[in-house]
């Protein structure tokens, strides 16, 4: 009897509610067309346009943005197939908090780590289609995994968000973070943008 109490937790863990699902599928459209309002329409010189030195381009950032989200789709969601499962107790919402409230925001800065960093080439025009396409991949994600809450991996930014407090994020996080990221940086390209040097086309 044990042993199936102790199942029927865990199902009910690992099975995200249906406010959970709907609070991802919206959080990925709003990001998703807050970045893409941010970037149709644009020039390609008005995409090479950077603020300052060691600043990046919209089309940069747009790259940036394509690359941590290939990254979850990819490795991420692989390792965390076959990752440990987290603690029973966990504080999922608090996290999903954390990540939704704090990962965009723009007050706090944050070094992308080097692997993760433009390296120049992508069209505007691809990056539209990319964002787009990778949208549609992480609700194809959201829908079609069954255990997202039991697995987790480590997450730097959440240890650095979070000053150590906390550090793993499940699968449902990892796609929140996703999200999240898009929003961050479809802020910064409304920063590129609100520059007084910003070309009119």
């Amino acid at each position: 009897m044990q042993s199936n109490s102790n199942a029927a937790v865990l199902t009910v863990e690992q099975t995200l509610t249906s406010s959970e699902l709907d609070q991802a599928r919206l959080y990925l459209q709003q990001t998703h067309d807050g970045m893409i309002d941010a970037i149709k329409g644009l020039t390609e010189a008005q995409g090479r346009f950077k603020p300052g030195p060691g600043s990046w381009s919209i089309a940069e950032i747009v790259e940036h943005v394509i690359f941590v989200q290939e990254r979850i789709l990819g490795p991420i969601r692989e390792q965390l197939a076959t990752a440990p499962a987290g603690p029973a107790d966990r504080a999922y919402s608090l996290v999903d908090a954390i990540v939704v409230n704090h990962f965009p925001n723009r007050l706090t800065k944050f070094q992308a780590p080097e692997f993760s960093h433009p390296k120049g080439g992508l069209a505007l025009s691809e990056g539209v289609d990319r964002v787009a396409t990778n949208a549609r991949r992480f609700v194809e994600y959201l829908e079609s995994t069954q255990d997202l809450r039991r697995h987790v991996l480590e997450s730097p930014p959440l240890k650095a968000v979070s000053k150590g407090e906390h550090q793993v994020m499940d699968g449902y996080q990892w796609i929140l973070a996703a999200a999240a990221h898009t929003d961050r940086h479809a802020k910064q390209i409304l920063e590129v943008k609100a520059d007084a040097n910003f070309p009119a086309n």
